[in-house]
């Protein structure tokens, strides 16, 4: 069976970055996910297309087929008093913010007095991605993961 739409796929995977640091694995937990219902970033999607179980490769997708590139208009300064109940702002922190186009996850990037730039992007937006790739399983989705949109049980999403 080959990897296609409509298919519950199992990856054990490494993920690095373009300096070679390992940013995520499955660490023998493969991962479970259902292809062509965009589970995955497009491009390693694009990449499992018909690869058939056992195969073991490495690819590396361009930003713009992963997390996108860095969106400048993403990048924002705010005023202090928005991060009303937090006394000790710092650089890297997280934070939820409510948008236009709903909740945003934003992180701190730099404070200036009263001023603190926030940036919404992906935190891997902007970044080739590699990974290492194994399929250890294909098989056909069950009627219920095709009506939920993503794979259930071992490696996928548990309810």
């Amino acid at each position: 069976m080959k990897v296609a739409a409509d298919h519950v796929v199992q990856i054990e995977y490494t993920l690095t970055n373009a300096e070679g640091e390992v940013l995520d694995q499955s660490n023998g937990q493969p991962l479970a996910y259902l292809h062509g219902h965009h589970n995955l970033i497009p491009g390693l999607e694009a990449e499992l297309a018909d690869k058939e179980m056992g195969a073991k490769f490495t690819t590396t997708i361009a930003a713009a087929e992963a997390y996108g590139e860095i969106e400048p208009m993403l990048i924002q300064q705010v005023p202090r008093d928005l991060f009303e109940g937090v006394d000790n702002l710092e650089v890297g922190m997280r934070f939820e913010a409510q948008s236009d186009q709903g909740m945003q996850s934003v992180v701190i990037k730099a404070i200036d007095g009263d001023m603190i730039m926030v940036d919404a992007n992906h935190p891997l937006a902007g970044q080739d991605l590699t990974f290492d790739i194994e399929i250890m399983n294909i098989r056909t989705a069950t009627a219920e993961e095709l009506d939920h949109g993503h794979a259930h049980g071992d490696g996928g999403v548990q309810h």
